[in-house]
């Protein structure tokens, strides 16, 4: 018989089935950290302006070439619980922010790699995780004081958002396209931006139009393929007969009372052909059907008029030129936007021809498009890709109006600011303080290292210059420690990866133990 711990000559009683593992002490560390290492792992070889790319390869047989982190996360297929908290991690940084989520992965994996040090070495981690808290009060202290005014500093952020994507070659283009969008858009609302294909160019040749495009083939080929500045109605009505609910049955025994039947039918339509050209519209949109009678109606009169368009694509027209979505026919006159131009153009490509109505607003555009260069595939979808993030960052900076020196600028001297105070700290936590620095130094070391230079020699100059007030240097791009100016990201950004990372491994470091119903 099994005896008990306690002596009593009682069996121990099993409360899982037997497939299920227990794993306690360091045997949880050494899992949580390994897991965690081999994340950070991954994306490593990503970061900064000369990280490379990861081809991912789908079960489904699709393949992606892309750097952007939050990408990369979202294609593994995680299993491990460690792994996946770091998948949430990721998710928290890109929702929040649009970027940055590469440095939070690898600061939460150096921060997991450092605890685990201290925990082989006999360190609680109940004092490991409060000497984390103290060091990430320290550095929230060091991001204020060192944060800026955007000023006219937009650009910057959009192109240092823009580093390290498939744009180098035409990276001060598109970020003055979209610091130009972020300008013109209202309360910095990136969500009033639409980035649409062009099919044609190069990326140098994409371009910002002042309004919002519509890729729908006409309803009649007679429609004007131009126009001027013209007032526009958008309906969510349609401009038709409606069909009665009820079935009923006419009888007709004379010709004359056929004729007066489609006579009555016809007025009903010209009724609202003539309440449309009333309102002033010379451009009619309707998230419903139009009759075909009153399509060429409005062609006759010169008015351009689409019916059956979806209604998100309704109401992005109307939030554009500023006018009202309209549901009844007799309040036309009072919902009208304007737009300064319309303009038909017909692409062909290998699937066919591609029909897209443009319409430009102007400075008073509700809604934004970046036409984006390119041939479609894999680099199209990069380049829109990474055009997002710096659309992102960059109405990110404008709303805060608080901006941070990249390059790990910010990471070393909130790494040797931690040093200085758990200097004065005279308990364990002093422990945990001293490697959370270490792990802020991981930034400023990858950087170096995705660009064949030595992480030991160039952390250790990047510390000889900070320490004789050059407190703006960081890694440039040649890999090598110097002066930064012209890298800028959004304060919150940093602030949000640094903080979520130290919470995301505190959370971690908090298990005693790991229950696998698998086994494994």
């Amino acid at each position: 018989m099994a005896q008990a711990p306690d002596g009593s000559g009682t069996a121990p009683v099993k409360i899982t089935n037997s497939a299920t593992s227990v794993t306690s002490g360091l045997g949880v560390t050494h899992k949580l950290v390994s897991a965690a290492i081999a994340f950070g792992n991954v994306l490593r070889g990503t970061f900064g302006p000369n990280g490379l790319d990861k081809m991912l390869y789908k079960t489904n047989g699709e393949a992606a070439v892309t750097n952007d982190g939050a990408k990369i996360v979202a294609e593994l297929l995680v299993k491990h619980p460690a792994a996946k908290a770091f998948v949430s991690l990721a998710e928290s940084q890109e929702n929040a922010c649009g970027d940055g989520v590469t440095g939070c992965i690898i600061l939460a994996s150096e921060l997991m790699s450092e605890a685990g040090r201290l925990l082989d070495r006999g360190l609680h981690p109940l004092i490991l995780v409060k000497g984390y808290q103290m060091a990430l009060s320290e550095v929230m202290k060091v991001i204020d004081s060192r944060s800026k005014a955007v000023s006219n500093k937009l650009v910057q952020v959009s192109r240092t958002a823009l580093v390290g994507r498939s744009t180098e070659g035409a990276m001060e283009h598109l970020a003055g396209i979209i610091s130009d969008a972020v300008n013109l858009i209202p309360d910095s609302d990136f969500e009033r931006v639409r980035m649409v294909k062009s099919g044609e160019g190069t990326p140098e040749s994409s371009k910002l139009i002042k309004g919002i495009i519509i890729q729908k083939g006409l309803a009649l080929e007679r429609m004007p393929r131009k126009l001027s500045a013209s007032k526009v109605l958008v309906l969510s009505c349609p401009i038709e007969l409606e069909n009665t609910k009820v079935s009923s049955e006419i009888e007709i025994s004379t010709p004359e009372q056929y004729e007066a039947f489609i006579d009555a039918e016809e007025k009903q339509i010209q009724s609202l052909i003539d309440k449309v050209k009333q309102s002033g519209a010379q451009v009619v949109f309707s998230a419903e059907a139009i009759d075909q009678r009153a399509l060429h109606s409005f062609a006759d009169s010169g008015i351009f008029a689409l019916g059956g368009i979806e209604r998100p694509i309704a109401e992005d027209v109307a939030m554009a030129c500023s006018a009202k979505l309209c549901d009844h026919l007799d309040d036309s006159s009072n919902s009208l936007g304007q737009i300064s131009s319309l303009t038909h153009k017909r692409l062909e490509n290998t699937d066919g021809v591609d029909e897209r109505i443009i319409l430009e607003v102007g400075e008073e555009a509700g809604i934004v498009t970046i036409l984006v260069g390119g041939t479609d595939g894999l680099a199209a979808e990069e380049i829109i890709r990474g055009l997002y993030d710096s659309l992102r960052s960059t109405c990110l900076a404008k709303e805060d109006d608080s901006i941070l020196l990249g390059g790990g600028s910010l990471h070393m001297a909130s790494s040797l600011k931690v040093r200085e105070i758990a200097e004065e700290c005279s308990g364990r936590e002093r422990l945990s303080m001293e490697a959370f620095a270490r792990a802020l130094e991981a930034i400023p070391s990858a950087l170096a290292t995705n660009t064949g230079e030595d992480k030991i020699d160039a952390l250790l100059e990047l510390r000889a210059l900070h320490r004789g007030g050059q407190f703006d240097a960081g890694i440039t791009s040649m890999g090598k420690p110097g002066q930064i100016d012209d890298v800028w990201l959004p304060s919150y950004t940093i602030e949000h990866a640094i903080s979520a990372a130290c919470e995301s491994a505190c959370s971690l470091l908090r298990v005693d133990q790991v229950i696998s119903a698998r086994g494994d």
